[in-house]
């Protein structure tokens, strides 16, 4: 089985920049795709961007521009760079891929 570690979240100030990570490690067969989802309270959790077992990174419309995905060769790490943070990004995020969860972590930005 697979684990998935995220780590990177904080508090922060609006328009200031973080960086989530969040590594694999167990029994990894073949590559896989990695993503990145939140959620906010109450609310279902809602994708945010990942990158293919290829490489090719998506995004949701809503941080196209300010997010940039990443993830190491081997696909055992991606990561979330998150600029001109919003107090609208305030979410637990968390990391998905060969098909587990991350354990989440808090980002909050401050207006």
């Amino acid at each position: 089985q697979v684990q998935l570690v995220e780590s990177g979240g904080g508090l922060v100030r609006t328009g200031e920049s973080l960086t989530l990570s969040c590594t694999a490690s167990g029994r990894i067969v073949r590559v896989a795709a990695l993503g990145w989802y939140r959620q906010f309270p109450g609310k279902e959790r809602e994708w945010v961007a990942d990158v293919s077992s290829r490489g090719e990174a998506m995004y949701a419309n809503f941080v196209k521009g300010r997010f940039t995905v990443s993830a190491d060769n081997a696909q055992t790490t991606i990561y979330l760079q998150m600029n001109d943070l919003k107090p609208e990004d305030s979410a637990v995020y968390y990391c998905r891929g060969y098909n587990q969860w991350g354990q989440g972590t808090q980002v909050t930005v401050s207006s």
